[in-house]
């Protein structure tokens, strides 16, 4: 049977530990539906940027710019969007997982030949590959509060590094918000030009065959020679809003599933109390019995 003291001890450390992750929950909640807001905000302006990329595209192509060039993928870099901190169930476990298996399968031959860098977008992140034989970088700071100007200055210098041959290949890698339950480990194609953006969807092939109204000023292959990084930048930018939304989401499930179980763990420690508290009360019962019998006879 446990001792009492240390039972009512285990009780007041989980019943304190049960108050912080209320509170977690309830911060991180409040925080989600802020993230939640700029996702759902942001989603209608890169779905128009994309029909009119698309638009541009499919009429003039974008074997012109020099972020679609489309060269064997000899250095690499893994863009790995993580959080800063901890205390958000698998949400970073998950990405790191992804990230390696994402070497594994296609850019094993330039890892071994030291061709494959990653930029961390989180400490999370980079604390888990500082200590691996990549060339690690990292930009946490873009998570004390993000802006776009903040995220496309990052962005810039990547494509900088694409259009002089530093890199061939530019991969991003992060949690897609989907619900405050769910995340999307999503693993995308950053540079070259994604090629499955040139291709004709429904919606641009029904706009397509509207023949859109557009202006272009001053000519259409000059607008997609601007247009191209822009649209890059927002990309970024978005998985960014996407990542943190969805980092709020993972905390407050995983603070609600802790203070659930601090809860059955508070019921069984008291039921364990209760029991022993019970037995010592019988057991210095039966000693007084036990010691005025002894008297009597």
């Amino acid at each position: 049977m446990p001792n009492l003291k240390e039972v009512r001890n285990r009780i007041a450390s989980v019943n304190s530990t049960q108050q912080i992750t209320s509170a977690m929950k309830m911060v991180s909640a409040s925080k989600l539906k802020r993230a939640q807001d700029a996702v759902i905000q942001m989603r209608p302006f890169t779905a128009k940027l994309k029909e009119i990329l698309d638009n541009l595209i499919l009429s003039v192509g974008a074997e012109g710019s020099v972020y679609a060039a489309n060269r064997p993928a000899e250095k690499v870099l893994i863009i790995v969007i993580t959080s800063n901190r901890g205390l958000c169930g698998g949400f970073n476990a998950y990405i790191v997982k992804a990230v390696n298996a994402l070497i594994k399968e296609k850019y094993e031959e330039q890892a071994k030949k030291g061709n494959v860098s990653i930029l961390c977008v989180g400490k999370k992140g980079h604390d888990a590959f500082r200590k691996t034989t990549y060339k690690v970088d990292a930009h946490n700071e873009l998570w004390d509060g993000i802006t776009y100007t903040k995220s496309a200055a990052v962005a810039e210098e990547v494509l900088k590094r694409f259009a002089a041959g530093e890199l061939d290949r530019v991969e991003m890698v992060y949690n897609r918000f989907k619900n405050a339950a769910t995340q999307i480990i999503t693993t995308e194609q950053m540079l070259p030009f994604a090629a499955e953006v040139a291709k004709p969807t429904k919606q641009t092939e029904k706009t397509i065959g509207r023949k859109p109204d557009y202006i272009f000023e001053p000519d259409q292959e000059t607008i997609l020679q601007n247009i191209i990084p822009y649209a890059l930048k927002v990309r970024f930018y978005g998985s960014l809003l996407d990542s943190n939304a969805a980092e709020h989401g993972a905390r407050m499930t995983a603070m609600h599933k802790a203070t659930d179980n601090a809860k059955d763990l508070l019921k069984a420690l008291r039921l364990s109390y209760n029991k022993a508290r019970q037995a010592a009360i019988t057991k210095e019962i039966l000693e007084i019995v036990g010691g005025a019998e002894a008297i009597n006879n």
